[in-house]
């Protein structure tokens, strides 16, 4: 008998649940997951609005005006020798370079001072040199007037000037002459350039105070101008020294210098002053000196004029241990004079000389007084000033005015001259 396998039944409607459970039960075995809910934002608190008032506007201050000061500027510029008929001379031409050159320094003070704020009224005047016209001038209405008179330059054109304005008026300066204010006797007078009394008192400070000897030599060459050198300087060695240097006076002649040698010292300093100008003078009396200072030690003292004096050799000088004084001297090497140069180039196209640093110096000192105490000029003693080619120390002098007397001395070094420390 032959048995057959049965077949199995057919699903029935029955596989759906069976799978529905299988679904189901899965799903109870699988990790649940939640929705999350969006977080929750804090209440926003808002802050109070603080409303700032406007600020004032401010009226800007307004300043008055500098006031304008006005300065009379004398200086021979001999405009009367444009004339064919009159043409310029050697010497007039000199002085009329002079008077440009200085002008155009001053103006150039004047042109800075007034960037910063000042005001002026630059008047020029030509003194042509001629005492006559430096009178006619003083007279002039728009001269007196001015709050500042600069000028005139040469001494007998100052001393016809002056003679008329002795009472108490403006201010006036004596930009370039070194002569002795005595020889004006005018209050309102101010001496820029230290005259020679200064360089004598300035070498008998040093003497006194640095040197200090027992005992000094001047020589002498017989000529009078030497006085003008050596009363001041004798007058600074007594007051200064108390009275407690020797000083010796020697009238030499050809250079002989023996009857002083026995009173020279072999270990100390011996102390010489020598006042003269005189060429032939020096060349001889130097020389003197020069052979005996290889056995007695040396010490000169010479005349401000020296500096000027091309037959004076450095190396010589140097052996002696030559000191001078001198009031304006230009550094050309400085880096404020190599940029005053430079901007005078700049403005002028030409090279600025001593006479136009000088008028600038004095523009800048004299404007700066003028716009600081609103067109007066006072105080000058408390007022110093370094400038380019010398500083201004101002001394009154009762009926004399006002007179600078800064020098510095100096002394021969590597065979030029260098301010002594």
């Amino acid at each position: 008998m032959i048995s057959v396998r049965n077949h199995r039944p057919p699903l029935s409607g029955n596989k759906w649940l069976v799978i529905l459970g299988v679904a189901l039960f899965a799903w109870a075995c699988s990790p649940k997951i939640r929705p999350i809910a969006p977080p929750v934002k804090p209440p926003v608190v808002e802050k109070p609005v603080v409303v700032t008032p406007p600020k004032p506007v401010e009226k800007p201050v307004v300043k008055p005006p500098a006031r304008t000061s006005v300065i009379a500027l004398i200086l021979p510029f001999g405009l009367d020798h444009l004339s064919p008929a009159s043409a310029y001379t050697d010497v007039t031409l000199k002085q009329a370079d002079l008077a440009l050159d200085y002008y155009q320094g001053f103006k150039m003070a004047l042109d800075s001072l007034t960037a910063q704020g000042y005001n002026y009224k630059l008047q020029l005047f030509d003194s042509k040199d001629v005492p006559a016209q430096a009178r006619a001038l003083a007279l002039n209405p728009q001269v007196k007037a001015s709050d500042l008179i600069v000028g005139p330059v040469f001494p007998d054109d100052i001393k016809a000037f002056t003679a008329l304005l002795t009472a108490p008026r403006k201010p006036i300066v004596s930009p370039l002459a070194p002569s002795e204010p005595s020889l004006f006797k005018n209050p309102n007078l101010i001496t820029v350039v230290p005259p020679l009394d200064c360089h004598a008192w300035a070498a008998a400070e040093y003497i006194t105070k640095t040197i200090r000897p027992k005992k000094l030599f001047v020589l002498r060459s017989g000529y009078s101008d030497e006085i003008n050198y050596l009363t001041p300087f004798k007058k600074g060695i007594d007051s200064l020294g108390k009275k407690q240097i020797i000083v010796n006076q020697a009238t030499i002649v050809h250079g002989n210098l023996a009857a002083i040698i026995p009173q020279l010292s072999l270990t100390q300093q011996n102390v010489f002053v020598i006042a003269a100008t005189d060429a032939a003078f020096l060349n001889v009396t130097l020389k003197t000196l020069d052979s005996l200072s290889d056995k007695y030690p040396i010490i000169l003292f010479g005349h401000p004029s020296w500096e000027k004096f091309t037959f004076l050799k450095a190396e010589l000088l140097q052996r002696l241990n030559t000191h001078i004084t001198i009031s304006d001297k230009i550094d050309y090497k400085s880096p404020s004079i190599m940029a005053f140069m430079r901007d005078y180039r700049k403005v002028y196209n030409v090279e600025a000389t001593d006479y136009a640093i000088k008028g600038f110096d004095e523009g800048m000192y004299f404007g700066k007084q003028l716009g600081v105490n609103s067109g007066d000029v006072k105080n000058l003693d408390k007022n110093s000033f370094t400038g380019l080619h010398n500083n201004f120390n101002f001394t009154g002098r009762p009926g004399l005015g006002w007179v600078n007397t800064h020098v510095t001395l100096y002394q021969y070094i590597n065979f030029e001259l260098k301010p002594v420390e």
